[in-house]
């Protein structure tokens, strides 16, 4: 079979779509990907797939996603698909909306979280539900990463048989690794009996690093914060520079921003903590990357994380958008090492349980029939 993966924006192609395309492969498929041209498709590249740029954008403005629904359409018209399996929400509607024009045979989708269920005027969240309802009557295969967004989506008359996979990493990829950690340790400044809390994710205001930034002030002086990620030039909202530089005259050397990195598996390897208090969700990777390499999650209890963290045993559930009950899960693991260890082991026997990238893997290709 010839399978279309639809995709926004280079990062989500490598970091969520690529395993996929490399288990399609991997059974005898055709795979060809489409999303907006970016410097992250090296890697797909390089493996030898073929990624086709298409003038996908992060943004509700009709016309923009007009053009792109015409660039998708063309493309499949061409090259006779057999299945289009799309991605994200925006991507998710415009590719499933032109696989449908273009005559291919099987649409499937795969939901990464509900833009009705993120924060915003009512409006949006209201037409985001209506037109998610409409995508669904036209999507034979619908998926989700996680189990409340398939209750959702069944709830809320979007899809019948909406079935949740769930998202997966590699277990020897992330793991825990000694020998990175003393290294990247002595490297980045880090003492024996500091506790390095660690947070992997795009800068922006929904990931919570506001939050963060301020309850790292109320927490024991051994406790460090390690930030790595950056913003996407496709990124929307509020600009968090003005918070981190707040931060890092409040903080000093007990924060190091990390920028974008290609060895996130080691450095969370020598880290402690692993923190996302994010305000919205679907089923965070970093998360699954962190509770892998055993370390105790402190995150918001929100869809998503609440599936994953196991509150008082692989790590602490907190309030969205507040700071002192976030301050008090971070001192509270700061200053217990046992404890800290306990909840990462059992972290990392769930994660090696339930989000094993080669069982989701193969559930999703099963399920697209594959």
């Amino acid at each position: 079979m010839k399978i279309c993966f639809i995709a926004n924006v280079d990062f989500a192609m490598r970091h969520f779509i690529l395993p996929l395309m490399r288990g399609a492969l991997a059974r005898g498929h055709e795979v060809v990907g489409l999303c907006a041209e970016g410097p992250l498709l090296d890697a797909p590249r390089a493996e030898g797939f073929r990624i086709e740029a298409m003038p996908m954008a992060r943004s509700m403005n009709p016309l923009v996603q007009f053009k792109a629904y015409q660039a998708v359409r063309d493309f499949l018209k061409r090259e006779n698909c057999d299945l289009v399996h799309a991605h994200m929400p925006i991507s998710g509607l415009i590719g499933r909306a032109a696989a449908r024009a273009a005559g291919v045979p099987r649409i499937a989708y795969t939901c990464h979280g509900f833009l009705f269920n993120q924060p915003g005027p009512w409006w949006r969240r209201s037409l985001a539900l209506q037109l998610e309802r409409a995508a669904g009557r036209i999507t034979d295969i619908y998926l989700t990463v996680s189990e409340e967004e398939a209750a959702d989506a069944r709830r809320l008359g979007i899809h019948p048989e909406a079935t949740a996979v769930l998202n997966g990493r590699a277990p020897a990829q992330f793991h825990p690794d000694p020998e990175a950690r003393q290294m990247l340790r002595a490297e980045l400044g880090a003492h024996p009996d500091d506790c390095v809390i660690i947070a992997v994710s795009r800068l922006v205001r929904h990931k919570g690093f506001p939050e963060l930034l301020q309850a790292m002030e109320a927490t024991p002086a051994n406790a460090r914060l390690w930030v790595v990620g950056e913003r996407l030039a496709s990124d929307h909202g509020e600009d968090m520079e003005p918070y981190f530089t707040r931060a890092a005259a409040t903080l000093g050397p007990r924060l190091s921003r990390l920028g974008y990195r290609h060895d996130v598996a080691r450095l969370l390897a020598a880290a402690d903590v692993f923190c996302l208090p994010s305000h919205f969700e679907g089923l965070p990777m970093s998360v699954i990357e962190a509770m892998l390499t055993g370390l105790p999650v402190v995150a918001t209890d929100i869809r998503g994380p609440r599936e994953q963290v196991v509150s008082g045993e692989t790590g602490l559930l907190v309030p969205p958008a507040t700071v002192p009950p976030l301050a008090e899960a971070l001192s509270r693991l700061a200053t217990d090492a046992a404890l800290r260890h306990r909840m990462g082991e059992a972290a990392r026997m769930r994660a090696l349980e339930r989000f094993d990238e080669a069982k989701i893997i193969a559930r999703t290709l099963d399920l697209l029939g594959l």
